[in-house]
């Protein structure tokens, strides 16, 4: 009985009398075919996935929520649809070549941190030469699209971005000092200087006091993702602050830069002709951010207060920003 079944397993199927394969055997057939094509197409969203990841896209949207409103103001109104789009295209492809180098130059930090491991570079999903081959094609792409389609001192201002991240925050100051998310934050404030030139083809005091909001407002958004990480920059070799100093100087730094941040934000009212309504705004987001900077410092000078919170800190900072941005872009259609 056993032998008979495997010879029927394995003998191929006969065709019927009018030349027809049987219909169990074309099920199987389909059933295949339908496998290996799964098969392909989870293969091929996971490698795209694998590539998206090292453009963390998380953090491009963070950029691209300054750009916008930075357009809108520029314009005293709504600017053209399809600038705008021109505008977050090329800023999506020039951060994401940034970000990609990023993971190519720190492949070997980031096999060593717990919060970076699975990144594809160490995993393996992706080759150093295929993630460097990548990161120069978003590059050139994005330099190309913003001279042909938007303007050249936009295209020369995303090279500048690009180059500062990659070369000044991630080469150089990044395993160097604890200063290096302060100097090499610059690079994320650049999408405002971008969004205002591709809307005017040149810069204004205006978009200075908005670079100004954004370079003070990185060491206390950044830092305190750094101390819930600190034992990973320091297994590293990272000098983050929060790995050379205590939470105290952290949190007082962070308080001395929150500070600036807030009056950068308020200068934007004269500079612009902002309303009353931006005004009131800014300075209640302003005390409201503040509040949660100075609670972290308190605890971190006493610790029976409780914990420090600081991602409670880091989440705030990224409401504050964008809120910010949302009142820049409202108080321009106000009719005071």
């Amino acid at each position: 009985m056993h032998t008979t079944s495997q010879a029927s397993i394995d003998a191929p199927t006969a065709p019927s009398r009018d030349g027809s394969r049987p219909v169990g055997s074309a099920g199987a057939t389909q059933s295949s075919a339908r496998g290996d094509a799964g098969s392909t197409a989870s293969t091929v969203r996971a490698r795209v996935g694998a590539y998206v990841a090292l453009t963390k896209p998380r953090i491009i949207e963070l950029l691209l929520v300054t750009t916008v409103p930075t357009m809108i103001l520029a314009a005293g109104g709504m600017p053209d649809l399809w600038l705008v789009v021109k505008t977050l295209v090329g800023g999506a492809l020039a951060a994401a070549s940034a970000n990609v180098y990023n993971c190519y130059l720190d492949r070997d930090i980031d096999s060593v941190m717990n919060r970076t491991k699975r990144r594809p570079l160490v995993t393996g999903e992706v080759t150093p030469r295929a993630a460097l081959v990548f990161a120069t094609v978003l590059g050139v792409v994005s330099l190309v699209w913003f001279a042909w389609l938007v303007n050249p001192v936009s295209a020369w201002l995303t090279f500048a971005a690009i180059a500062i991240y990659v070369v000044g925050y991630t080469m150089i100051l990044k395993r160097r000092t604890p200063q290096n998310i302060v100097w090499g934050g610059i690079a994320g404030c650049m999408p405002v200087f971008i969004g205002w030139s591709a809307v005017t083809g040149s810069l204004a005091w205006a978009p200075v006091a908005l670079f100004l909001v954004i370079f003070f407002w990185t060491p206390p958004h950044y830092w305190p993702l750094s101390i819930k990480f600190k034992n990973d920059y320091a297994d590293a070799g990272v000098p983050m602050l929060p790995v050379v100093a205590d939470d105290k100087k952290v949190a007082r730094e962070m308080v001395v830069y929150g500070l600036a941040m807030v009056a950068s934000s308020l200068v934007l009212w004269p500079l612009a002709g902002m309303t009353w309504v931006y005004g009131v705004v800014a300075l209640g987001l302003g005390a409201w951010f503040m509040t949660s900077c100075v609670t972290m410092l308190r605890r971190a000078q006493d610790p029976s207060r409780g914990k420090i919170g600081a991602m409670k800190v880091f989440h705030a900072s990224i409401t504050y920003l964008t809120l910010l941005f949302v009142a820049v872009a409202v108080d321009v259609f106000l009719p005071w």
